[in-house]
């Protein structure tokens, strides 16, 4: 008979003899997650909310390895959401578990299989309705650390001295002050960057992984810890010689290999989801967990109108095709990777620029243009490691012009070829000289257009509208692809960019 619903709080079992009454079963956590992700399956929910584009790379392999129960590794370049992955294997979790509620054992000991001598003693000698139950919920069930720093007491666990001076046995369990690991028991436990993990962490690791025990200090007292065990690595580190030993690479049951996007507009769907949406007007998902304290608030006299940004599909395209050109770049060391958080960084730099020209010029809506790129040297800098040995002394400021030039003429071509918009390269032939600038209004690239009206009607056809600020985002941009295709020259000084022949 299965158990009945739990979602009330109020109506769980507070004792032993009314968790046994209900039907709750005891299953291990990676037979819980297989379980619950069968039931997913089968009802068609969504199984990895959030992520994009790896739907028939990554996830396959994921789910085979949730089905087989095994730890995984996560292997990837920065940038490629093995955190987030690792992070929505909890969805998997039940909503919460019981435990055995009582101050004296230091981890959430199952009720039917304790592990702990406090447990078991409480468990075989008090009456079932003497034994008191609370519920570990599911989002407490996950915990991650990061490897740097990591010592063997903060993850397995250490011999406590204020214990000792109590006059505790060191053989004794209540001798023990315990580690993540082991506080994580019937839980998921995530350690982030393996090959940073010093080699005696290591390998107390790899006795968990294969013995599922712990053991502290060489002193005869085990448990049989019960916990999923999840891992992060970059590629580049990971396979190098003597940074994760091999009994630890051995006990690791499946490895998934992550990915950039490896389409443009995948990666654009990736930068729509992430970018903070209040800074397109809408509520990001930050927001949502605060939207109700948030209704209770007064509107600030601050905030922009629903409507204040209108980005054009091909300054997206741009923002992820900078990303997609610096990971290719002989300039740019590739072992490195180049994270989608650059991406992210730069478009809202982006946004940040059009809404400050938008209120300084009183312009609705703000529209970003390229010059606003101008100002992405602060959100990219830093971001990208260069290739000592391709960049031949460059600074990274000008791999970084070098980077914006190839995706401006990689995107610029695909829209001349789509629109026929390299005529207008033919107005400079007569001496035409033009002037942009990230604080020029619209007005400006309006009495641009009355010269040369003809040629312009094809340029807007990039992004269809009538609005002043989105012809002069679609002026800027094919003027500078004209450029990064060497069709016309350019000057810049103080933000303002003069193109001619």
């Amino acid at each position: 008979m299965p158990a009945p619903s739990l979602t009330d709080i109020e109506r769980r079992p507070r004792n032993l003899a009314e968790l046994r009454a209900s039907g709750w079963q005891s299953k291990t956590v990676k037979q819980e997650i297989h379980d619950n992700f069968l039931l997913k399956l089968k009802t068609g929910e969504e199984l990895y909310p959030g992520i994009i584009g790896f739907d028939d790379t990554v996830l396959p392999e994921l789910n085979i390895a949730l089905l087989a129960q095994h730890d995984l590794l996560f292997l990837g370049e920065k940038g490629q959401a093995k955190s987030r992955l690792m992070r929505l294997v909890s969805s998997f979790l039940d909503e919460a578990i019981p435990y055995i509620e009582d101050a004296a054992i230091p981890l959430h000991d199952d009720p039917y299989r304790p592990i702990t001598k406090r447990g078991r003693v409480l468990v075989s000698s008090s009456p079932p309705d003497d034994v008191p139950i609370a519920w570990w919920r599911r989002e407490d069930r996950y915990a991650e650390r990061l490897s740097p720093g990591t010592k063997f007491a903060d993850i397995i666990g250490e011999i406590d001295p204020s214990k000792l001076a109590a006059g505790v046995s060191m053989s004794a369990e209540d001798a023990l002050h315990f580690g993540l690991i082991p506080r994580m028991h019937r839980g998921i436990f995530a350690m982030n960057e393996l090959p940073e993990l010093d080699e005696l962490v290591q390998v107390g690791l790899f006795n968990i992984l294969e013995e599922r025990d712990v053991q502290i200090r060489g002193y005869p007292v085990k448990f049989d810890i019960d916990v999923m065990i999840l891992f992060s690595a970059n590629p580049a580190t990971y396979n190098r010689s003597g940074k994760v030993i091999p009994q630890l690479k051995d006990r690791i049951g499946s490895i998934i290999h992550t990915h950039y996007p490896l389409e443009r507009d995948l990666g654009v769907r990736i930068l729509e989801q992430e970018v903070d949406a209040k800074a397109e007007g809408g509520r990001g998902k930050a927001e949502e967990t605060d939207a109700d304290f948030a209704q209770d608030l007064p509107p600030s006299p601050f905030s922009p109108p629903p409507s204040d940004v209108v980005v054009p599909y091909f300054m997206k395209e741009l923002i992820e095709e900078i990303s997609r050109a610096a990971r290719t770049s002989k300039y740019v060391d590739h072992e490195s990777g180049v994270s989608a958080r650059l991406s992210l960084a730069n478009y809202r730099t982006m946004l940040a620029s059009a809404r400050h020209r938008a209120v300084v010029l009183g312009e609705t809506p703000a529209v970003p243009r390229i010059s606003d790129l101008g100002h992405l040297y602060a959100s990219s800098l830093g971001k990208l490691e260069l290739d000592l040995m391709g960049t031949h002394q460059m600074t990274e400021r000008q791999v970084l012009d070098a980077v914006i030039a190839e995706a401006i003429a990689t995107v610029f071509g695909e829209y001349v070829d789509k629109h026929g918009i390299a005529e207008i390269g033919k107005i400079f032939s007569e001496g035409v000289r033009i002037e942009v600038g990230d604080m020029l209004p619209s007005s400006h690239y309006a009495e641009l257009v009355k010269r040369v009206p003809p040629i312009w009607d094809k340029a807007f056809e990039v992004n269809a509208s009538q609005d002043p600020a989105v012809r002069a985002a679609c002026i800027e941009f094919v003027l500078a692809g004209l450029y990064a295709t060497d069709q016309i020259s350019r000057s810049q000084r103080h933000g303002r960019i003069v193109y001619e022949t």
